[in-house]
């Protein structure tokens, strides 16, 4: 798929305690938080490069997929709890209003995911 059209604003499905049932939900896209430099994994990997030796684990160099997974981030309006879900593989991703979708024509490399 080469473009995603997504709205800022969809009503959908809340599946949380406060709500269960259909809520305006604001839609962006799913961002990787910064990674802790506590983690166990991390103090490990720093703990076997200190010292002498040079690179003591692969660094990964064959890339083969040219396009990544998207996840949208969902907020709902009324509880305000966050939720992710994946909508697959695509080169962009555009986030317009509804308006903006209105007015824009929608191409057949485009793909409207409402």
């Amino acid at each position: 798929l080469e473009n995603v059209v997504v709205p800022k604003q969809r009503k959908t499905f809340c599946p949380y305690k406060t709500c269960r049932k259909h809520t305006m939900q604001k839609v962006a896209p799913y961002k990787k938080n910064k990674e802790s430099m506590a983690s166990q994994g991390r103090r490990r990997y720093t703990r076997k490069q200190s010292g002498f030796g040079g690179q003591t684990k692969p660094i990964f160099r064959k890339k083969a997929k040219e396009t990544k997974k998207v996840s949208l981030r969902l907020e709902c309006t009324v509880c305000k709890k966050r939720r992710v879900i994946m909508i697959g593989r695509c080169r962009t991703i555009v986030m317009l209003d509804k308006a903006q979708i209105a007015k824009q024509n929608i191409g057949k490399k485009d793909k409207l995911y409402a």
